[in-house]
């Protein structure tokens, strides 16, 4: 993340802290404090060093998960951002799913990626990530978690196998498995 700094006069943090901070926060401006003609400290958004996810909602889906059996790894990505990480069984294969929980998750849709999957695996997007929530439009940040995003992608997991045996990605919602879309 690039930022550029505004320099800004003490007296006038003095005199409207509230607005300087919403600038901080809802616009991730950045500012060099100046006191005396020195610079002194700077307000830069939280982004810039640690995850803009709620501790206590990165606990909450680690939890769940947990709660579930699972076994979750978590790091910070280059970009600041949580990645939770779980092996996933399918048949012969171990698969690594990583689910990075973006800035102002749960808000935003979680970005999901499979590793060891071929290069042109349909149904991803130009990052590599899972197409699994359509272009974000099934994800509902008051009812979906991390939880929903893990069990979506072992669905994938088990549509990309059926793809690699028959060149064909099974429909989405057809149970019977008879439907094929041909990509």
């Amino acid at each position: 993340m690039r930022l550029d700094f505004t320099p800004l006069p003490m007296t006038e943090l003095r005199s409207r802290p509230g607005e300087i901070l919403d600038r901080v926060v809802d616009h991730g401006e950045a500012f060099v404090i100046e006191r005396n003609g020195r610079r002194q400290a700077c307000l830069v958004p939280i982004s810039v060093f640690l995850p803009d996810v709620s501790p206590a909602r990165i606990a909450q889906e680690l939890d769940a998960l947990q709660q579930a059996g699972e076994v979750a790894n978590t790091t910070i990505t280059d970009n600041k951002e949580v990645a939770i990480r779980i092996k996933h069984e399918h048949g012969d294969k171990t698969y690594v799913i990583a689910i990075t929980l973006p800035h102002n998750y749960p808000n935003a849709c979680p970005r999901v990626y499979v590793d060891s999957v071929d290069e042109d695996a349909p149904h991803r997007f130009a990052d590599g990530a899972l197409c699994i929530f359509g272009v974000m439009s099934s994800w509902n940040p008051g009812k979906n978690t991390a939880r929903d995003a893990l069990d979506n992608a072992r669905r994938w997991i088990g549509r990309y196998e059926t793809w690699r045996h028959t060149g064909e990605w099974p429909l989405l919602g057809v149970g019977d498995g008879r439907q094929k879309q041909t990509v």
